[in-house]
């Protein structure tokens, strides 16, 4: 099992910044792919960037230029820096792991592990 948990979320103005963790134990692997994902309130979770074990990193196109997922393999944390967020950024964030498939996936039904997930509310 590995466990997930996420922080750094909070209230932030339009055009404000906030840093995301995600912090892996328990039975952690070298080879993964971690993907940040979001769910709005009445929305479906949705695909928000995602990075491998490899460092090849992959963005939804919403949030291309304004946010940069990394990762430290060291720390067995990944990272999402969230910039010129916007109110409709506003959601719950949650990562999670793929440590089968090994794909750059957009489907929550890759990943195998999820955090509890930490709200971001992004003020007008």
């Amino acid at each position: 099992q590995v466990q997930l948990v996420e922080s750094g979320g909070g209230l932030v103005q339009a055009g404000g910044s906030l840093r995301l963790s995600c912090a892996a134990s328990g039975r952690t692997s070298g080879t993964y792919v971690m993907g940040w994902f979001r769910q709005a309130p009445g929305k479906e979770r949705e695909f928000v960037a995602a990075i491998s074990w490899n460092n090849i990193k992959y963005y939804a196109e919403s949030v291309e230029g304004r946010f940069a997922i990394s990762g430290d393999n060291a720390k067995y944390t990944v990272y999402l820096q969230m910039n010129s967020l916007k109110p409709e950024d506003t959601a719950v964030y949650s990562c999670a792991q793929d440590t089968t498939r090994l794909r750059m996936s957009t489907r929550t039904a890759d990943y195998d592990y999820w955090g509890q997930g930490t709200q971001v509310t992004v003020s007008s």
